[in-house]
């Protein structure tokens, strides 16, 4: 039985959602999110989205509670919007950004240019003293978390000194190294 699935999702106000013969549509102040869906059904009741499945199936129970969540990311990311923080540890390493276009220095021998999709909002902070941040915001989930580790996979975290991009929060393990 699966626990996810079985909650409802409940629709804040100024959210819109929609659903027509296999596709959500969801509408919120954030902007627009559709999804489709097969093996379960999504239903509408009291302000509340429901998933079912109609049998007790592998497909089925394993799709349920994984719509249930799309459901609940796309309805909190057109409510609230979701955001990425992306910390370059290291000496040297520095990000700026025009617009859409985030400049990477990481200590190769050229900087590494990006263009992020125009969904998705760039801030970089950087303050004397402390590690330049790279902020990420969206109203869509899958690709705000892809565009920040397509950012991290640049130049992934060492487990000896934890030079690299990682995740504002992350927990690193750390390695011994050579000793005397």
């Amino acid at each position: 039985m699966s626990r996810i699935g079985n909650n409802p999702v409940a629709i804040p106000e100024g959210v819109t959602v929609d659903v027509n013969d296999g596709l959500i549509t969801v509408k919120g102040k954030l902007g627009e999110l559709t999804q489709k869906f097969d093996a379960v059904e999504v239903k509408l009741e009291d302000g509340n989205v429901l998933v079912t499945r109609s049998a007790d199936n592998k497909e089925q129970k394993s799709k349920h509670g994984l719509y249930r969540a799309l459901v609940n990311n796309m309805i909190e990311g057109v409510s609230k919007g979701w955001t990425k923080e992306l910390e370059l540890v290291g000496v040297g390493y520095r990000a700026s950004n025009q617009g859409q276009k985030l400049d990477l220095a990481l200590g190769f021998s050229h900087n590494i240019v990006l263009n992020v999709a125009p969904e998705v909002k760039i801030e970089t902070i950087s303050e004397k003293g402390k590690n330049p941040i790279v902020k990420l915001t969206s109203h869509d989930k899958q690709l705000v978390g892809q565009v920040a580790a397509k950012i991290r996979g640049f130049r992934k975290p060492e487990p000896y000194k934890g030079k690299g991009i990682k995740f504002v929060g992350e927990e690193l393990r750390r390695k011994a190294g050579k000793s005397a």
